[in-house]
């Protein structure tokens, strides 16, 4: 039988690996549970809940990891917690691996198998395990209300009969799965909503949830897309002509959400302090690229700061912020990609080293860092 050890994650985090409508499809290929006190607590999962659902509940780290075969959580275990894991064991997680190398190395030399939840490839057989666009979904959302929340004005037009109250204008800068659903969720609050990206096929997207698409639009930009579905490089006139059009863009808007992350880079600039100085008074900008620096020139990391009149939001894990959905959703990447490693009609571990799903978020395998990316021998 294969055991599975869930563990606590670390003060600040609210998510946690195994949420409860997951237990039964693990239970279910054969495996076996075991999830230490307490780390459900942030998401409202008991640990009666848990011991209710048929899952051990464990007082102690050590208890925890005791005979387990796979472990399984949300951010990547402290070096102490790596030392008192078994050699050979499974680890998967969002593992940041370019954040800490060395800690990564101490991974791989206790001899932990460790997958990087973050690299699952993006091909359609993987979409139920891709952790970023679960999380980026529950992000978009969560910037929208979090902008809301802070800004000092009503967001729909309302009719009175003391007169009109205007409908606030958002401006979404990045189109990927966090800006669609930044993009919805501003829609249906009443917001006029626009948005910019540098790839042409955003375009009938962005109009498509009832938003305007802002892009210098020359035949430049009709090509500025590879077959693979990346944004190609522009030239420098491409970017000075889109540069003025959306700085020209963002003094008109209440509210701009930024979403341009690329893991291991420092984030693009995309908001310079000219561009906020511009911006109208009680204005709101939501930084969704704050753990790398920051799209806004003037954002701080988990400060929400004012600025030339402009409140700018550098929280980060926003996706935490809404810990029951955004476990369960995890979770449920989680089940869909350890189910690949299983064999349940004889419950144990059937591990196909050449499945693209394996070998894109394997990280270290037999005491060494094996992943391309991490090795020099890949982009």
């Amino acid at each position: 039988m294969v055991k599975i050890a869930v563990l606590a994650e670390q003060s600040g985090e609210d998510r946690v690996a195994l949420s409860l409508d997951n237990i039964k499809k693990f239970k279910n290929l054969g495996c076996e549970l075991q999830i230490q006190s307490g780390a459900g607590k942030g998401s409202f999962f008991s640990d009666k809940a848990y011991e209710e659902a048929g899952v051990k509940v464990c007082p102690s780290l050590k208890d925890t990891l005791d005979g387990a075969d796979i472990v399984l959580a949300v951010n990547r275990p402290s070096e102490d917690i790596v030392a008192t894991m078994k050699k050979g064991v499974i680890l998967a997680c969002v593992m940041e691996p370019f954040d800490n190398r060395p800690g990564l190395d101490k991974i791989a030399a206790a001899g932990i198998t460790a997958f990087a939840m973050e690299f699952m490839p993006r091909i359609s057989r993987a979409q139920s395990m891709d952790v970023l666009s679960s999380q980026s979904n529950l992000a978009g959302y969560k910037a929208v209300i979090d902008a809301a929340g802070q800004f000092k004005r009503a967001i729909p037009m309302m009719m009175t009969a003391a007169g009109t109250v205007p409908p606030a204008k958002a401006f979404i800068m990045g189109v990927g799965v966090a800006g669609l659903q930044a993009i919805a969720t501003a829609k249906r609050l009443g917001a006029i909503v626009s948005a910019t990206d540098v790839r042409p096929a955003t375009k009938e997207q962005v109009e498509s949830l009832g938003g305007s698409f802002v892009a210098v639009e020359n035949e430049e930009f009709k090509q500025a897309e590879t077959a693979g579905g990346y944004a190609k490089q522009m030239s420098e006139d491409y970017q000075k002509q889109q540069a003025g059009l959306v700085a020209s863009h963002i003094a008109k808007q209440d509210i701009v959400i930024t979403t341009a992350l690329i893991p291991g880079r420092d984030a693009p600039i995309l908001v310079s302090e000219e561009m906020v100085r511009a911006m109208p008074d009680g204005a709101i900008i939501v930084d969704l690229a704050a753990e790398r620096g920051g799209n806004c020139a003037l954002t701080e990391k988990d400060k929400i700061v004012e600025k030339h009149g402009v409140t700018i939001m550098g929280l980060t894990n926003l996706a935490g912020k809404l810990p029951v959905n955004a476990s369960s959703l995890y979770s449920r990447n989680l089940y869909a990609f350890v189910e690949t490693m299983i064999f349940a009609e004889e419950n144990k571990l059937a591990i196909d080293w050449e499945d693209e799903l394996i070998s894109g978020t394997l990280l270290t395998h037999e005491g060494k860092v094996v992943h391309e990316r991490l090795t020099g021998n890949g982009s």
